[in-house]
């Protein structure tokens, strides 16, 4: 479904991404693994082709469904994102309108690309809201954001990006600010939407344990560079780069303090 092919990015003087390739298969959970400025959140951006000055792409091809992204126009660009490929962020306070029901935001993504009016939109909204197991969704709908938790607000972003049935999504450290039971409760409600609509998604983050419990594949960045790629299980137990096996350390280590 989508292959990305020595993807290069830069910002001024500094190479935030280079020569990076990798490929994602229909209904495959691919993870993005680094640590902070390693280049996770600037490959997601690039899909999108949102990558603005001072930062530029530099080489490279993102190939989506066959169609290299990076000979579209931006218009045409309009019609992939949302529609065709969405994207959760990492903080929902910030990415939702707090002047907005969350039931006018989500109606307001719908509406045009799909092509319904207010009503049907709105209906629609109520839907999505109930298949991200937002109890009560008809009169949740009218509430604000800062009227919902953390995660409940997680699950509305969740409903906003699949609203209009994207075949992609892009999960940006989306559970890092939540405790770690709703986190459980947002990565359970991922694996479902993914086998329900043969979603694929590539989920970034800088947890092995995320990685470990939720993906079949994973590429490491350090840098900016792709370090190591494999199957999970295979690089959890014989990872060949000392970047990666000090992250698996990390891990370790953590439970070891913190037994589950």
């Amino acid at each position: 479904m989508l292959e990305i092919n020595n993807l290069s990015v830069e910002f001024k003087d500094v190479t935030a991404v280079k020569n990076v390739s990798l490929s994602v298969a229909r209904g495959e959970i691919l993870g993005i693994l680094g640590e902070s400025g390693s280049g996770k959140s600037t490959i997601a951006h690039s899909i999108l082709r949102l990558i603005y000055p001072p930062g530029k792409i530099v080489a490279g091809e993102i190939i989506f469904n066959g169609q290299d992204l990076m000979k579209l126009s931006e218009d045409e660009m309009i019609k992939i994102r949302g529609a065709k490929i969405s994207m959760i962020f990492q903080d929902p306070f910030s990415s939702l309108n707090p002047v907005f029901t969350v039931g006018e935001q989500i109606a307001e993504v719908i509406r045009l690309p799909q092509g319904l009016n207010r009503r049907e939109a709105y209906d629609k909204a109520v839907q999505m809201l109930e298949l991200v197991k937002i109890k009560d969704p008809a009169a949740r709908i009218k509430d604000y954001p800062h009227q919902f938790s953390g995660g409940m607000r997680q699950r509305v972003m969740i409903a906003m990006a699949l609203a209009c049935e994207p075949e992609l999504l892009l999960a940006d450290e989306p559970t890092t600010a939540l405790d770690a039971a709703i986190q459980d409760e947002i990565l359970n409600l991922l694996r479902e939407l993914k086998d329900k609509f043969n979603l694929s998604i590539i989920y970034i983050t800088h947890n092995f344990s995320i990685i470990k419990s939720l993906c079949s594949r994973v590429v490491v960045l350090n840098k900016g560079k792709l370090v190591e790629e494999g199957g999970v299980e295979d690089i959890l137990q014989n990872p060949q780069e000392p970047y990666t096996q000090n992250l698996i350390n990390c891990v370790k280590i953590l439970n070891n303090y913190c037994p589950t």
